[in-house]
């Protein structure tokens, strides 16, 4: 039996399996004595799993594959002898990284309706900001001075004191949730809290309490 490091593992290679072992690749058991594998960083149940090298379902989901191992779990209890069938980013836990990975930042509701408002707040400046330019034109008035009347209309339409504002409405509501022990670590988050209605939490201590 050779130990080689886990990089260096490749489809096909043979993985003996012990307690207290890491499994370092997704392996297809071929032996199996009284093996358990704990799956909570996968799946979330903090109860270890018994593993066999009977085959299952294609379409059976991560829980229901007890013929398979997966990179990231722990073996608590017993021996076992596998076959890479992937490894890196090939394996389950590497496609959830790829995932977290690729996943963007979405704005808030707060942001969005911010946005919506600037957007129509502009239109509507500058729509009244060439209509007062265009008026005073047509009474003869001075071109140049008509422009630089037009100019300083839209600025002094647009509210500077919006962001202001709304910056101190959600530090208020991140002070009251601090005071609930709730710490927020965006300001947009404070409206999307305020905004749900439903909150749907399971196995709050498996990750990070393993229970």
């Amino acid at each position: 039996m050779n130990i080689v490091p886990a990089e260096a593992l490749v489809p096909g290679d043979i993985v003996l399996l012990d307690s207290g072992d890491i499994v370092t690749a997704d392996l297809r058991l071929v032996e199996a004595a009284n093996l358990c594998c704990d799956e909570s960083t996968l799946t979330g149940e903090s109860i270890p799993v018994d593993k066999t090298v009977a085959p299952v379902a294609r379409n059976a989901v991560m829980a229901d594959r007890t013929s398979m191992v997966h990179k990231g779990t722990a073996i608590t209890r017993g021996t076992g002898l596998g076959v890479v069938v992937a490894t890196g980013m090939a394996t389950e836990l590497g496609q959830i990284t790829s995932l977290v990975i690729a996943a963007e930042p979405d704005a808030s509701p707060l942001e969005r309706k911010l946005e919506r408002l600037t957007a129509q707040l502009v239109k509507v400046t500058v729509l009244l900001a060439g209509l007062v330019g265009l008026a005073g034109v047509a009474m003869g008035r001075d071109i140049v001075l008509m422009i630089e009347a037009s100019i300083a209309l839209a600025v002094a339409a647009i509210p500077e004191g919006l962001p202001i504002v709304a910056t101190m409405a959600l530090a208020r509501g991140m002070w009251r949730m601090a005071r609930r022990n709730a710490l927020v670590e965006r300001l947009a988050a404070v409206e999307t809290l305020g905004a749900t209605t439903v909150i749907c939490a399971d196995k709050t201590g498996t990750l990070t309490e393993t229970e």
